[in-house]
């Protein structure tokens, strides 16, 4: 791996910092209450200040970071900060830094969830940030999936409210289905291009085709899902089920601005298309109008805002979707504008609920008396988001204007002259007639009310803490009003990258009496009027609703998608174990086992080396011929383990002593698994005769061992290169600094696959606790001292100084203690705890390594449980296994990455060798921190087994017991 920086390069330590901050709010929620807010901000805030810091550089396209990860797969993790990126970084950090700062007052103590909100909110802000300067398409995917993901999070944010978990599930569901669709978007692209560098396609676009077509397409469905165009556009009203700082963050500022941010990358090497603007702009057109017409039936001030927002996005990516220079740099300008001023009245909303009681404008009066300084920002932002002087939202929809005239006139680089280009601006002023009536709706709802009768609505005083934030952001935006020429030098070489524009302007308060300026009196002049005939405008929108939307149109969609799953797996799934494996088993019977016997033949069978071998083979055999005569269920599983001891003697009669061990313990803990669970199943197999479908089974069975054999055989003889063991064993040493092959393996040349091989285990340790916990893991963890003892039982007093060791025995009844075990027990356990640690430590040379290891320590762990019980486990491990096993993977996660510190490749190994007193020459090899965590997956995976199959069930059998005797003696 290698890095490649920049001068000054900050962008991946900026990333790291928003991880560790998302990882510490917890504790630091937990420590320093809502005041840890101030601390989170600190991240998005220092990568504010160091943006405005980059501002020449990023105007050069000379901000970059590379981590090259394999080269020869071109696999690299680039960040860039461009223009775009740059203006990006400023919304997404500095809204993000006020937004948390604003949660600091708007979170009172107490709380409940609030740590895991800030976590995921910070979380969220970093991976946006990714999403921004990524640029690598594929790794520009993951940031956008984990936007998602927290987004998921973050509207769900309080699990009790139904309104919430559905509001999260369908953002969740759309935009992954959006993002899904983008994913092969970008395959297709990365295909046609031969690379996935953003920078590269943008240089180098692909000839125009219909493959590069359909990948737009998809790129865009992304886009359209994201930033919520028709038809995906239901989704963001309902999220504003999520805290009201949350919706000004990703609804206004962060989040809907992924799928702006997009079409404003691609535009430049893609707008002329076909597909482009063919999707873009009658979607956002329409958007626009669908969004500003449900504004004007809202009277939840909240929801108000969303389908305003819906409508503002519609505008802003029909006017990037263009495609000209001049609508590409008038429409990032309004993206700055957006985001200022939509945050701010999302911030006054939640000011709004939290010292009126409601947001609903039937039951709100004369606030703008009882709080003139919100009223006051509210106003400014208004103002902004109609479109009117001195704010930045007016020299941005003047600058539109003028870049829509210039289109509809002369193409100004697009061929939209003429009847198309009208059309667009036609619809993009009706739209802002709607934004301007839906603004004063705003207004006037939460700040006047009905009329004089009316009483003001009671309200508690509102402290700086609140007021503060979006105060700063309303004079941000009359303030950038003022910086035309400004914001003009900074946006400008962004909208370079496309055809010159005809007439190129810069922003500005006065252009002069002209066309612009008349689009936005008129649009200014209709919005009052459309307010002032709300009355008659909403009986209009009454009689022209319709039974159907596209939230219905969702909801069907999910119905009918559940109802035929159900019956599909009705079809599919008849409740029979046995049929499923059967139809597994004829498959592989039918297409491995056809092409295995029809392929030509290869060398020739080596039946064995040493008769060792055959004797070892022939005991297999008969012990599972043994097996299927055996009407014992505990007999047949111990035979069954015999079948696989054999196997490990053969491993070991080959030389292979590690994977000899290894069998040897999967085995073990195998047996150990069977036994708990076939204490709750009948002693004995069915005694009924024989069936002719027992014969079709044993049919089956045979030909699959046959078929199974012959593919082993096959395998083995049709090797087509040499072995690479002389090369692993090299390797291993120059490589690994270790002599065992296999460990080495494991944790150094192959890490990567034990690390998700680790990470299966942890999510399957969770199923098994979702399915068999009721409560959580470690509810039922109670030591001894804590117990009651059963009736007859004495309870020996404690003695100071010294505590019983193994002292749960006493309290199992008589008849369930084994004083012979118990003694076993108190010899074995500790050797046993030793070897397990001698094998994690000796595995990197000698047989052994952390999964060994862990099975031996979890083995030790069984043999506590079966000689006093469930307590007796408590007592050994007094600890979660969730907590276990979360601990195993952030060891070996941390030990993978901490190479990047010292400039090396994630999971590289280095080697300390040194003279220690005593110990004489040591070794230690970096990958043994690697193996550490491994080992305690392993221990975590035993526990929790043995706390779901072991002491779960015990509970299960205790209760039960309880019960027929409350019944007897009844």
């Amino acid at each position: 791996m290698h890095l490649h920086d920049s001068r000054r390069p900050l962008l991946l330590p900026l990333l790291a910092a928003h991880v560790v901050l998302a990882v510490l709010a917890p504790v630091l929620i937990g420590r320093m209450g809502s005041r840890a807010f101030y601390v989170l901000a600190l991240g998005p805030a220092a990568t504010t200040v160091w943006a405005l810091a980059q501002t020449d550089a990023a105007m050069r396209g000379e901000v970059a970071q590379q981590l090259t990860w394999v080269p020869a797969l071109d696999m690299s993790v680039t960040l860039v900060m461009g223009p775009l990126q740059w203006l990006m970084t400023l919304v997404v950090a500095g809204v993000g830094a006020l937004v948390l700062a604003y949660c600091a007052a708007y979170f009172g103590e107490g709380e409940a969830g609030r740590g895991l909100l800030a976590g995921t909110l910070v979380a969220f802000a970093g991976a946006m940030l990714g999403l921004v300067w990524a640029d690598n398409l594929l790794i520009t995917y993951v940031f956008w999936e984990l936007t998602t993901v927290f987004s998921f999070l973050l509207i769900g944010f309080d699990p009790a409210k139904r309104s919430a978990r559905a509001a999260a599930t369908t953002a969740l569901v759309v935009t992954t289905l959006g993002g899904l669709a983008m994913l092969v978007g970008i395959l297709v692209l990365g295909g046609l291009s031969g690379t996935y560098s953003i920078s590269g396609i943008l240089a180098s676009p692909p000839a125009s085709s219909g493959a590069l077509s359909a990948a737009v397409v998809l790129l865009l469905l992304g886009a359209l899902s994201k930033s919520a165009l028709f038809p995906f556009h239901f989704w963001l009203p309902g999220a504003m089920a999520a805290p009201t700082p949350v919706s000004a963050y990703l609804h206004a500022a962060a989040m809907v601005k992924a799928g702006v941010f997009l079409v404003a990358l691609l535009v430049p090497a893609f707008a002329d298309v076909p597909g482009w603007r063919e999707l873009l702009l009658p979607l956002g057109a329409l958007t626009m109008l669908i969004g500003g017409w449900r504004s004007l039936r809202q009277y939840d001030i909240k929801l108000l805002l969303a389908y305003g927002t819906v409508s503002q996005l519609g505008f802003l990516l029909t006017v990037l979707g263009l495609g000209s220079q001049m609508t590409a740099f008038a429409g990032m300008a309004m993206v700055l504008a957006h985001a200022l001023f939509k945050a701010t009245l999302f911030l006054v909303v939640g000011i709004i609920d939290k010292h009126a009681g409601t947001r609903d404008i039937r039951k709100l009066h004369g606030l703008r008396h009882r709080m003139p300084l919100v009223f006051a920002f509210a106003v400014l932002a208004s103002m902004s988001m109609a479109g009117l002087p001195p704010l930045i939202g007016f020299i941005g929809k003047e600058s539109i204007w003028a870049a829509l005239l210039a289109v509809a006139t002369e193409g100004d680089g697009t061929p939209l002259r003429g009847w198309a280009g009208w059309a667009v601006v036609v619809a993009l002023v009706l739209g802002t007639v709607l934004t301007v009536a839906y603004t004063l709706r705003f207004l006037h709802g939460a700040f006047w009310g009905r009329g004089p009768a009316d009483e003001d609505t009671p309200c508690t005083h509102v402290s700086p803490r609140y007021w503060a934030v979006p105060g700063v952001l309303a004079l941000l935006s009359l303030g950038l009003g003022f910086s035309g020429a400004v914001l003009s030098e900074h946006i400008w070489p962004y909208a370079e990258q496309l055809e010159p524009a005809l007439h190129p302007e810069e922003l500005a308060l006065w252009h002069g009496v002209g066309g612009p300026l008349l689009l936005s009196v008129l649009a200014t002049l209709g919005g009052v009027l459309l307010f002032l005939g709300r009355k008659t405008f909403g009986q209009l929108q009454g009689a022209l609703s319709f039974g159907w939307s596209a939230e219905r149109a969702y909801g069907w969609s999910i119905r009918g998608l559940e109802r035929a799953a159900v019956e599909t797996t009705g079809l599919a799934q008849r409740g029979s174990v046995a049929i499923y494996l059967a139809v597994a088993l004829v498959v592989v019977v039918a297409v491995p086992g056809t092409v295995v016997w029809t392929v030509e033949q290869g060398g020739g069978v080596i039946a064995y080396d040493t008769p060792a071998q055959l004797l070892v083979a022939l005991v297999i055999v008969l012990a599972a011929l043994v097996t299927t005569r055996s009407r014992r269920r505990l007999r047949a599983v111990i035979l069954v383990s015999v079948t696989g001891y054999g196997c490990a003697l053969l491993f070991l009669l080959h030389g292979a002593v590690d994977l000899a061990l290894t069998q040897v313990l999967v085995e073990t803990i195998s047996l150990v698994v069977f036994v708990l669970v076939l204490r709750r199943l009948p002693q004995h197999f069915t005694d009924r005769p024989l069936t002719r479908m027992r014969y079709w089974r044993m049919a089956l069975a045979t030909a699959v061992a046959v078929v199974v054999g012959a593919i082993l055989t096959a395998a083995t003889m049709y090797r087509t290169q040499a072995p690479l063991t002389p090369e692993l064993v090299a390797g291993a040493i120059d490589f690994g600094a270790g002599y065992n092959v296999v460990n080495v393996t494991l944790v150094d040349v192959r890490a990567w696959d034990t690390f998700g091989e680790i990470s299966v285990l942890l999510v399957a340790a969770t199923g098994v606790a979702s399915l068999l916990f009721i409560d959580t893991r470690s509810a039922g963890i109670r030591r001894v001292a804590d117990i009651p003892y059963p009736k007859g039982v004495k309870k020996l007093p404690s003695q100071p100084g010294r505590r019983a060791w193994l002292p749960a025995p006493r309290t199992l009844a008589p008849e369930n203690r084994s004083i012979l075990f118990e003694v076993v027990t108190r010899l074995i356990f500790h050797p046993m705890l030793l070897i397990g640690v001698y094998l994690l430590f000796a595995g990197h040379n000698n047989p052994g390594g952390g999964f060994a290891g862990g099975i031996v320590v979890g083995l030790a762990l069984v043999v506590r449980y079966l000689a006093g019980g469930r307590y007796e486990l408590d007592e050994a491990m007094p600890v979660d296994a969730g907590v276990v096993l979360g601990a195993g993977l952030f060891v070996a996660a941390i030990s993978a990455l901490s190479p990047l510190a010292f400039g090396g490749q994630v999971l590289q190994s280095f080697v300390l060798e040194t003279d220690v007193p005593l110990l004489g020459h040591v070794k230690l090899v970096s990958s043994l921190f690697f193996d550490i965590g491994v080992f305690l997956v392993i221990i975590g995976l035993v526990l929790d087994l043995l706390r779901s199959l072991g002491s779960g069930i015990d509970r299960h059998i205790r209760r039960e017991q309880r019960q027929r005797e409350e019944e007897a003696a009844a």
